[in-house]
């Protein structure tokens, strides 16, 4: 299994607009991050988690990586949705190259967010009278505690919270995806036991009301114990990648655009 970190980024991604920030004016890449969003890969399987303004850009960065002008265009076998804020489902109608290749994309996500999905995109939604060019989805629903599997792969739903919003982060085998977390119920880390590789967010140094600081995603992602976990989810308040990623302890990192990890590392 290989995962890509699409964008590494907070709602306002980096640089922020007409930001003065040092953080923003960095000539570091590893500094300049899109909305926070994955892609993971199988040998038979394509997934994308959230799926935010920047997809479009970030599918054109991702394929251009690994493809030659003869590769046939890629299947997405489906979006799982996090959660509902902007800049995690803003990106659905740049779906639309994916639907036009392979028909209906299945989204993945909590009840409440298809809800929200549809009123938001509702022309995507439509069963009559549709604009012909509208992307079209299959949406399917998320229960906690009620694991699932697309294309064979199985997943486990790990229900977090965002200051008072649920949000589902993901578990692919020996690999999660959590984004956006403030709180977590013992019940839910017990779920993440065992893991190779855990995608964890931390916003900035300082406190935040929903959301892990530096020091509070650095606690859980000890009390989790994955060989390795990378910070995501970031903002320009975090600091200077070069000078933040020597300070945290052995095992941890944070996270960049383009990033490319591959299971097989832990063998």
């Amino acid at each position: 299994m290989k995962i890509t970190f699409l964008g590494t980024g907070t709602s306002q991604g980096i640089p922020i607009i007409g930001s003065q920030h040092p953080v923003c004016h960095s000539d570091d890449p590893r500094d300049k991050r899109l909305r926070v969003s994955v892609l993971l890969e199988w040998d038979d399987t394509t997934l994308v988690v959230d799926c935010g303004p920047d997809f479009r850009q970030q599918m054109l960065s991702a394929l251009s990586r690994k493809r030659s002008k003869n590769t046939p265009m890629p299947t997405l076998a489906g979006i799982l949705f996090t959660h509902e804020h902007a800049d995690h489902v803003a990106g659905i109608d740049d779906i639309r190259p994916f639907v036009f290749n392979q028909g209906d994309m299945p989204i993945y996500g909590h009840q409440r967010v298809i809800e929200t999905l549809q009123r938001r995109f509702d022309y995507v939604f439509a069963t009559e009278n549709r604009y012909p060019g509208a992307p079209s989805v299959s949406p399917i629903a998320v229960q906690n505690n009620h694991p699932f599997t697309i294309d064979g792969v199985s997943i486990v739903p790990i229900e977090v919270y965002h200051g008072e919003l649920q949000v589902f982060g993901y578990r692919f085998d020996r690999i999660a995806y959590l984004t956006d977390v403030k709180t977590i119920a013992n019940a839910e880390i017990e779920k993440l036991k065992d893991l190779d590789i855990l995608v964890l967010n931390a916003l900035r140094h300082e406190p935040h009301p929903t959301h892990l600081n530096l020091e509070e995603a650095i606690a859980l992602a000890q009390q989790i114990g994955a060989k390795r976990t990378y910070f995501t989810h970031i903002s320009h308040h975090m600091g200077f990648h070069a000078e933040v990623a020597p300070t945290l302890p052995p095992n941890m990192y944070l996270a960049y655009d383009g990033l490319t990890l591959n299971t097989a590392d832990e063998a």
